[in-house]
């Protein structure tokens, strides 16, 4: 079972285009913010980074029970697959009350604790009073999110994608700058608006599992199964912590940008909202992998795997690398998107450039990572990630030391972390220790 050219980018057309889609929700709040204030715009980027990295957490448990599904659908036992399904529903949907009720009582404390400049903490706080709501959505979305990538029924999210955007534009519209008899909410509004997409895109793949998934092939009962439970929290721990800090020490990149000034905090939002969108075309290929990679080794296929891996990284070069060039040709138009000062949009414009060359590292890092996830060694993963992290942060704090080190250097530390993860996910593949891993 080779996948080809042609039947990986069909699977992972609706993983991308609905990533894409839920990024496209942070990128319009940045969008919208940026014609506000540069401390709204700077707030939103270290109120969303700190909202990630906890989502990160449900996330990484999804990609887990994802690993577990998709070696289920490779094997051809639907039915077991259907409790793996309701055992992450489960779990997630119960996390997500419990991170609500967490962030609520302790985000004021840490958020003070990390961010100087007083507008711009209270700027974060009115953000995260109402964006705290979305985890009670977001996490049982993955959850049904990670049953259609495992079964590699994708087109589904595309659908799915699209109304929550659309719905999060228009709750932007109506609630940042007060139009059409709405209260001006400025960042509040953005927020609110960020969660209301979040529960339309659950009930939207809630309605739809019920009307259309075969619920007899797949044992769609929901029934607890604790023994079951467990196996997968220890499949999905490791995914679990290598998500959260894949993405906290971006958090604490912004609160070390943050003490440069609040120019080069909105500077560093802006390119990192663009980033976010070339991060979509790797990690959706990335994700793509995890999943086939599993069904490949449930098949007993293994030695189909590194093809696979190559065949994924020429795709996602093929999108890739032509939109990095048409984005650096038209980078003014495109930084001019976020804001109107021409200060900003100069201080982001060498970041914007080390960002595009990242990219080009990115691919090959982040498929090889994911194939290891996809053949069940989550463990090892998480691993890569701790040693990545230390170099990543002792790199950050070399050049916290140092005086009038520009923005651009800043962003180099994200060359860094992802030419390690390279270097320690290729090797760990070519020794082949995964062929027999069960999950």
């Amino acid at each position: 079972m080779n996948y080809t050219y042609k039947q990986i980018w069909l699977i992972n057309l609706p993983i991308m285009v609905s990533l894409f889609m839920e990024q496209l929700i942070n990128f319009t709040d940045s969008i919208f913010l940026g014609h506000v204030s540069q401390i709204d715009l700077g707030a939103s980027a270290l109120a969303t980074m700190y909202y990630t990295a906890i989502y990160m957490l449900g996330f990484g448990f999804s990609l887990g029970a994802q690993v577990v599904i998709a070696r289920r659908n490779g094997e051809k036992r639907y039915t077991d697959l259907g409790r793996v399904f309701y055992q992450g529903l489960i779990f997630l949907s119960v996390f997500a009350v419990i991170v609500f009720i967490l962030s609520k009582l302790f985000s004021p404390l840490l958020l003070r604790m990390t961010i100087s400049s007083d507008s711009v903490y209270q700027a974060t706080m009115k953000y995260m009073e109402w964006r705290d709501y979305s985890y009670l959505f977001a996490f049982p979305l993955l959850a049904i999110r990670a049953f259609f990538i495992g079964t590699t029924n994708t087109k589904i999210l595309t659908a799915n994608s699209i109304a929550m955007v659309l719905f999060n534009i228009l709750f932007n519209y109506l609630l940042i700058f007060g139009n059409a008899g709405f209260p001006r909410l400025g960042i509040g509004g953005a927020a609110i608006g960020s969660s209301l997409a979040e529960f339309v895109g659950l009930l939207f793949l809630v309605v739809y599992m019920w009307k259309r998934v075969d619920k007899k092939r797949y044992g769609l009962r929901a029934k607890f199964d604790l023994r079951l439970s467990l196996h997968l929290l220890n499949v999905s721990i490791w995914t679990m912590a290598r998500s959260f800090f894949c993405i906290a020490p971006w958090f604490l990149f912004f609160v070390a940008i943050e003490h440069l000034g609040e120019c080069e905090l909105a500077a560093a939002n802006i390119v990192r909202s663009i980033s976010m969108l070339f991060f979509v075309i790797v990690n959706s290929f990335a994700t793509t992998a995890i999943s086939l990679v599993s069904n490949l080794i449930g098949a007993k296929q293994s030695l189909s795997v590194m093809s696979l891996c190559r065949h994924i990284i020429v795709l996602t070069y093929a999108i890739g690398i032509p939109l990095m060039l048409l984005s650096f040709a038209f980078s003014g138009s495109i930084l001019g998107l976020f804001t109107n000062d021409r200060t900003v949009i100069q201080t982001a414009f060498y970041p914007f450039c080390v960002m595009l060359s990242t990219f080009i590292i990115s691919v090959p890092a982040y498929t090889y990572c994911n194939t290891v996830i996809g053949t069940g060694n989550t463990k090892i993963v998480f691993v890569f990630q701790m040693i990545n992290i230390a170099i990543y942060l002792l790199y950050l704090f070399i050049l916290s030391s140092s005086p009038n080190i520009p923005l651009a250097v800043y962003w180099t530390s994200e060359q860094l972390y992802v030419l390690m993860l390279l270097l320690m996910s290729y090797a760990y593949i070519k020794k082949g220790r995964w062929f027999n891993k069960d999950v």
